[in-house]
């Protein structure tokens, strides 16, 4: 399946593409919006903490230290672009893919 919301730089870093909902009820994956993938935290959007929030949930969910993802874009939006490196583009389609699957 083509995901549009994922893409890679020449350097190997893979970017996410995501549409934020700051004060949802839990944090997760909801699925695609408007191109993007869209996650929910519980974090307000106030001082960069739904920001942390959405680098934790990366974290965890991709088993890599919060080091290797950066927000790049969209710092005071709820669309954000996210830099990930350590983790090539496939392995990044495949647990998302397999997260999709999972909540089905």
């Amino acid at each position: 399946m083509f995901m549009e919301y994922v893409s890679i730089r020449k350097d190997g870093t893979v970017i996410l593409s995501l549409y934020v909902q700051p004060k949802a009820s839990s944090t997760r994956f909801c699925g695609l919006y408007d191109g993007a993938l869209k996650v929910a935290v519980t974090a307000s959007p106030v001082e960069g903490k739904a920001n942390k929030a959405v680098v934790s949930l990366l974290s965890s969910f991709f088993q890599i230290p919060k080091s290797r993802i950066k927000v790049i874009g969209g710092l005071q939006s709820r669309r954000k672009r996210c830099a990930i490196s350590g983790l090539s583009l496939q392995e990044i389609r495949s647990a998302l893919e397999t997260a999709k699957t999972d909540n089905n």
